[in-house]
């Protein structure tokens, strides 16, 4: 089933529908979504509703899984409103949600209050969906653009400005390129993927990207606002001279142009599950016991890496739920985490998680009372 099948049929199910959409900081007219809880398959009479918000950069995935729960455990029911990451971080904070799905860790002041939150036990991070962000453009006639992290600073910070600019031509010798304006496109709104994507700038060229990473866009590096992840991909599609970042799952929904980008050993990759997956192979764990919060390395080295991922965590309490959220919370995860779970990712634009990091993902949420 394509992506957009996956998403129309979720849309429909109705007030308690799953309806994750693109990426963090995103809100779309599927409203709330809805799953049932433990592991795919094997129904073991747990019952009770439980709210979620947050992140829609894991929408697709959330999708999937919930189908699955849906099926095998009808007694359980998650209702998951795809806020975006901010929004979703401060309801759980104020005690309205369960879990939080977010585009970055807890951050500055955040974990101080979650932890207040949880008043028994600390509030953890928990990488569950690896989201590659694709670099995507509308220009008829240049397959394979090649971009470094330079030009791409001088593209979003508006100094690049026509699709024939010499380092574009640089890095491209054998394109044709017209001398079309170019349109670069951002998140209107706060965004979990504009977070990590000005990461990458910020890591890859301080010189040409003097700004500080956040979830909202600077005013200073100017270009056009779009809201959402279906916002950005529609922009893009829509506007020939076109270029901006979306995640790999709307990428390929919209059948948009994906740039190859140079890693930290110059190397230009193409974004594929496996290439992004070698850069979070790489990434530190900088969260202490089952807090897993990670720092990406945007100027990996490692051959064959794709640089510009973002993790999307799920931010809820190792010890302080009620009773019955911390059985669904730790069922619901159990499975997104399981070979199962982390399976269906692949085909939805995503990559799955592996090795090392899986396993501590997975004593993570079996610690979860």
């Amino acid at each position: 089933m394509k992506y957009a099948g996956r998403l129309a049929a979720v849309a429909v199910v109705g007030a308690l529908s799953l309806a994750a959409c693109g990426t963090d900081n995103n809100t779309t007219g599927a409203g709330t979504t809805a799953a049932s809880a433990p592991a795919a398959g094997n129904d073991n009479g747990l019952s009770g509703t439980i709210n979620a918000a947050g992140s829609s950069a894991q929408a697709n995935a959330i999708t999937e899984w919930t189908k699955n729960f849906t099926a095998t455990n009808p007694g359980v029911t998650l209702n998951y409103q795809p806020s975006g990451s901010g929004a979703g971080v401060q309801a759980f904070i104020q005690g309205t949600v369960a879990f939080a799905g977010s585009d970055s860790a807890l951050k500055d002041d955040e974990p101080a209050q979650a932890d207040a939150r949880c008043k028994t036990g600390k509030a953890i991070n928990i990488p569950m969906v690896t989201g590659p962000v694709a670099v995507v453009y509308n220009l008829p006639g240049v397959e394979g653009l090649q971009l470094s992290p330079k030009t791409l600073a001088g593209i979003f910070n508006s100094k690049i400005t026509k699709w024939d600019d010499a380092a574009i031509k640089a890095e491209n010798p054998d394109a044709t390129l017209p001398a079309t304006p170019i349109q670069a496109f951002h998140r209107s709104d706060e965004s979990g993927t504009s977070d990590n994507f000005t990461k990458f700038l910020k890591a890859t060229a301080a010189d040409g990207w003097p700004y500080e990473p956040a979830k909202a866009w600077p005013a200073e590096a100017k270009g056009q606002g779009s809201k959402g992840s279906d916002g950005i991909s529609a922009s893009v599609k829509d506007t020939e001279g076109a270029i901006s970042y979306v995640e790999l799952s709307y990428a390929e929904n919209s059948s948009l142009q994906k740039a190859k980008v140079a890693n930290g050993a110059g190397e230009y990759v193409e974004l594929t599950a496996e290439s992004a997956a070698k850069t979070v192979e790489t990434a530190e764990i900088k969260g202490t016991g089952n807090d897993l919060a990670l720092s990406i390395d945007y100027a990996t080295k490692t051959p064959g890496a794709y640089p510009i991922v973002l993790v999307t965590y799920e931010i809820t309490c190792e010890k302080g739920l009620s009773a019955e959220e911390s059985k669904v919370v730790k069922a619901f995860l159990t499975y997104t985490a399981s070979d199962e779970g982390q399976a269906a990712l692949t085909e939805l634009g995503y990559a799955p998680l592996a090795g090392e990091l899986l396993t501590k993902v997975r004593t993570a949420v079996e610690a979860i009372s």
